[in-house]
């Protein structure tokens, strides 16, 4: 896991399914099948590539008309993220629920049975026994199987929706805490009121090839409630660029400091610091400590100063500066009173994605 890896990946992506993406995107041809996506997502989630530069390589490539679904769908991760951190009371209702959804896994042996064979892929369902197998084997998911898995988890299986994005956290290795809990709640029809994703047998077929042909799925369920909403909250500011020398801190959410908007300041020390999904699998420590090592060794060589994981005291009297941590695991343990920088990305589209996505897609074209 490293930008490195990234780019050949962006590269490969351009040369060879790009051209097909908005037409075949749909389809899951399984673990041994063709690509049909870009499979950028575990290097976007930690930045170690950028949003801005895959944009940017797809139009250039493909242009403007040519690019638009797959920057369209860069782009529904930038708005899961900038919902978030205006609607930060989503994640802390997912924490609790899964956790009350693991205590009562104890107490409840019914529960139990039907979250273990639907986390062992021994539902008899037969798309969701392989997805669920897939997950835990390779720690990826087509976005179209995440879909229909979380469907069926939520409205066939009758589990509930916070277990199943707990259960997606700890093993995917792109898990995002902003797209994986805002898109288990949009397919329980919590994000968009009402609006809820049904998995339907005749669609599974057709973009899975025929490869399943599931039965016993309910395809008339209800949508979920909740009482009262995530509220809405301002979108914090960020720290102005700072100046003089400094120790950079950096985390799993942003490693690319190569191109973190730093002004004048001058960076004595570079300390890391990973902060794993709860339960995280080995699959998904050893993709963020990878990808860790990979920025401190960059950074050591872009900056010309020492990097290395923090330790007590590490930064000394120097004030520590830091890119935005978005919700979630890394932002929850950031130290006190460090600056925070936030890319001009984010800055731009962020408070555009406070409500549905359809106001941030149609600014992209300035936003680009």
């Amino acid at each position: 896991m490293t930008r490195a890896a990234g780019l050949d990946r962006l590269a490969a992506f351009i040369a060879k399914e790009g051209a097909e993406y908005a037409g075949s995107r749909n389809f899951d041809l399984g673990p041994e099948g063709r690509s049909t996506t870009s499979a950028l997502s575990p290097y976007l989630r930690r930045r170690l590539i950028t949003e801005a530069e895959v944009v940017a390589a797809a139009v250039a490539a493909f242009g403007d008309e040519g690019a638009e679904k797959f920057v369209s769908e860069v782009f529904w991760r930038t708005y899961f993220k900038g919902h978030l951190e205006t609607h930060p009371a989503a994640w802390t209702r997912f924490l609790t629920l899964a956790a009350e959804g693991h205590e009562r896994l104890a107490i409840e042996p019914g529960l139990r049975r039907t979250y273990e064979a639907a986390t062992e892929g021994r539902t008899g369902i037969d798309c969701f026994d392989a997805w669920a197998l897939e997950l835990v084997e390779t720690g990826w998911l087509h976005n179209h199987a995440r879909m229909w898995f979380a469907s069926i988890w939520i409205f066939t299986l009758r589990l509930p929706w916070a277990l199943g994005a707990d259960f997606f956290m700890r093993h995917l290795v792109d898990g995002d805490p902003a797209s994986n809990t805002l898109s288990w709640r949009w397919v329980a029809g919590l994000h968009t009121r009402g609006k809820h994703y049904v998995a339907r047998a005749e669609n599974i077929r057709r973009y899975t090839d025929g490869r399943f042909d599931p039965v016993g799925l309910d395809e008339y369920p209800d949508a979920l409630d909740e009482p009262v909403p995530p509220r809405e909250v301002p979108l914090p500011p960020g720290d102005v660029e700072p100046e003089g020398e400094v120790a950079l801190l950096l985390h799993l959410d942003d490693l690319h400091p190569e191109s973190l908007p730093l002004g004048t300041a001058r960076v004595a020390r570079v300390g890391g610091f990973i902060a794993h999904a709860d339960g995280a699998s080995d699959l998904v420590k050893a993709a963020d400590e990878a990808a860790m090592a990979d920025a401190l060794v960059r950074a050591e060589a872009y900056l010309g100063c020492p990097a290395s994981l923090i330790e007590k005291d590490w930064a000394g009297s120097l004030p520590i500066v830091t890119a935005w941590a978005p919700v979630g695991p890394s932002a929850m343990v950031l130290p006190q009173g460090c600056l925070r920088l936030r890319r001009a990305w984010d800055e731009q589209a962020w408070p555009l994605a406070t409500g549905g996505y359809s106001r941030l897609r149609k600014a992209i074209p300035r936003l680009i």
